[in-house]
């Protein structure tokens, strides 16, 4: 008798334990690294992505702030997790700037990890204080040259994307300009306010309330089209400075193994979500625009950024970072 209730036992435990396993992604909760602190842009696209995927699939998607490290910790971590869809993280334009600016780091972006979306992006944007004589692309460079070493620009921070945009800028104008690193992207608008540092190249999020306040003005923006939320700020290429293209990211990895069938429903879900009009505007407040595009796509992007900036950082002479 024993022996049956045993067998009955183990057969029932395998109904169950299959059963949950066919169950459709997801069939339980999921966690989303944040690789910034709380209150930034990437945390509010990490709880955008969070409260809606909860919405969609009645799971509890909870969001994880790692905020250490040029956000190479939260991505060592995500890395080393199971790659069955419950871990995801949401990195920023460190992923294709930290691999050539390291000296080691604790994952490697291509091997360890499984590109989803691309979910938004922002231009860099070219800001002078109100006070700065040029108007233009043309006169900031022509002011520039007639005044080495006398004039400098802000940054959030050495090895960034808004200091690397920078010294492209810089180095392909050859502009004796001098880089002044802040901690954050606040702090560099503050200075720049302030007239410390005349000139900052910044993140649209970072500086676009300053351009709407009249404090700061817009000379350019990095992307290919100009800004929707700022349609009179011309291009760099526009302004006469071609092929220096940039943008700063919010996006989305899964470790790399993750089902091939769940990665795709991921990418699906994110693009479906950051086209939602309340999404689209709360984006579009903070100076991104929606993007969504399929996990091929992410891909190749990424590859293509490691490349460019990978050559900035040389061009510039920026040594890596031990």
């Amino acid at each position: 008798m024993k022996a049956l209730f045993h067998i009955l036992a183990g057969f029932l435990a395998l109904i169950v334990c299959t059963d949950a396993q066919a169950q459709p992604y997801p069939n339980k909760g999921a966690r989303i690294i944040v690789t910034a602190a709380a209150g930034g842009p990437s945390d509010i696209m990490g709880r955008i992505l969070a409260l809606k995927m909860s919405e969609t699939w009645g799971q509890q998607f909870i969001v994880e702030n790692i905020p250490a490290g040029a956000g190479n910790v939260a991505l060592g971590i995500a890395a080393k997790s199971p790659p069955d869809g419950y871990t995801m993280v949401t990195p920023t334009s460190s992923i294709v700037v930290n691999p050539s600016l390291y000296a080691k780091l604790p994952y490697d972006i291509i091997a360890d990890f499984t590109p989803v979306s691309l979910a938004a992006a922002s231009p860099h944007v070219l800001t002078v204080n109100p006070s700065v004589p040029a108007k233009t692309v043309k006169e900031l460079i022509a002011l520039v040259k007639a005044n080495p070493g006398k004039y400098s620009y802000a940054s959030q921070g050495t090895g960034t994307t808004g200091q690397l945009a920078g010294e492209w800028f810089k180095v392909s104008q050859g502009l004796d300009l001098v880089h002044v690193p802040f901690n954050g992207g606040a702090p560099a608008a503050t200075s720049t306010i302030g007239g410390h540092t005349p000139i900052m190249f910044s993140a649209l999020p970072t500086a676009g309330p300053a351009v709407r306040g009249g404090q700061l003005r817009a000379l350019a923006v990095t992307s290919a089209k100009r800004s929707p939320d700022f349609p009179d700020v011309p291009t760099l290429a526009e302004a006469g400075v071609p092929n220096q293209e940039s943008e700063f990211i919010q996006a989305l990895l899964v470790p790399a193994g993750t089902p091939k069938e769940i990665v795709n429903q991921l990418s699906r879900e994110v693009a479906r979500i950051v086209h939602l009009p309340d999404v689209t505007e709360r984006l579009r407040a903070i100076g991104y625009v929606p993007v969504g595009n399929t996990p091929e796509e992410f891909a190749a992007i990424i590859k293509s950024d490691i490349a460019k900036w990978e050559k900035v950082i040389r061009d510039a002479g920026i040594k890596k970072i031990e």
